[in-house]
């Protein structure tokens, strides 16, 4: 037996309430609409019974950072779920994603034709973020192609370690370094390194920009605005070159380009997708 949470929620709320859910450790969700065309129901699926409250919790926090009210959120309903092969009927749908000109993410079971010209990043998905088809993902690796020109890079908060190895795949030469507090999310990336072949070029480590003890040609930072604003003195203490920051919305850009120029990190561009932007240094 399956276990759902159903969220009802404020359209506007849909993306920061996927995002809780997976960080509550839901396998899947699922979206449908209602009967009123501003709202809609998001169902994540369980293995094991959630606790309720804790769910609620990971949900308030995500609206917080989405700078959204609690008032989004209508109600949360639990129930049983026939007992199906959600996961797998889930993968059979992920499908691979392309970023850049040159990147292609995409699950280790799928199929891909292949171009000299491609460079495959093969994710076993797990979660929300980190597999390519989140915006602040797809931001960071197109910042990546852009701006990163080899030499060494460090990806901070590194989650599935897609950028890591997005790094090490477009420079072989590249002095890759990751780092994560969650010692879970290291392991999971060192997996995935290894699935694409570049673990022994990425230093993989639990912990936190503060403990760098190098300058990197690159300094990348897929988190979110009330993280990266903290970190921001390590995180261009540790830069050399390029600092790329991602997970932020466009109405907390101003707020982190303002506390960049207190800091004297010099001239900034903004890439776009959607409601969220990368900050280029």
């Amino acid at each position: 037996m399956w276990h759902a949470l159903d969220v009802t929620v404020e359209s506007a709320a849909r993306e920061a309430v996927e995002y809780a859910l997976m960080e509550a450790g839901a396998l899947g969700t699922e979206t449908t609409p209602t009967a009123d065309a501003d709202v809609l129901r998001v169902a994540g699926y369980f293995a094991h019974a959630p606790e309720r409250e804790a769910v609620r919790a990971r949900v308030l926090d995500a609206l917080r950072i989405y700078a959204l009210p609690p008032a989004c959120v209508r109600e949360i309903e639990a129930r049983e779920v026939e007992a199906r092969d959600w996961l797998g009927e889930w993968k059979k749908s992920w499908r691979p994603v392309e970023v850049g000109a040159r990147f292609v993410v995409a699950p280790p079971w799928g199929e891909v034709a292949e171009r000299a010209e491609r460079i495959v990043i093969r994710i076993e998905p797990g979660m929300a973020f980190g597999t390519g088809t989140h915006e602040t993902t797809r931001l960071c690796l197109a910042a990546l192609e852009k701006y990163f020109t080899g030499g060494s890079l460090f990806d901070v908060g590194t989650g599935t370690g897609i950028l890591a190895i997005a790094a090490a795949k477009l420079y072989a030469g590249a002095r890759v370094e990751a780092c994560d507090t969650d010692a879970e999310a290291v392991e999971i990336a060192r997996e995935n390194a290894t699935l694409n072949g570049v673990a022994a070029q990425i230093n993989f480590r639990t912990g936190t920009i503060e403990e760098a003890g190098a300058c990197f040609d690159c300094v990348c930072a897929n988190l979110t605005a009330d993280v990266i604003l903290p970190l921001l003195p390590a995180l261009i203490g540790a830069t050399c070159g390029r600092l790329i920051l991602s997970g932020i919305l466009d109405t907390q850009a101003d707020a982190v380009r303002a506390r960049l120029a207190e800091l004297g990190a010099g001239e900034t561009k903004t890439e776009r997708d959607g409601e969220w932007v990368a900050i280029v240094v």
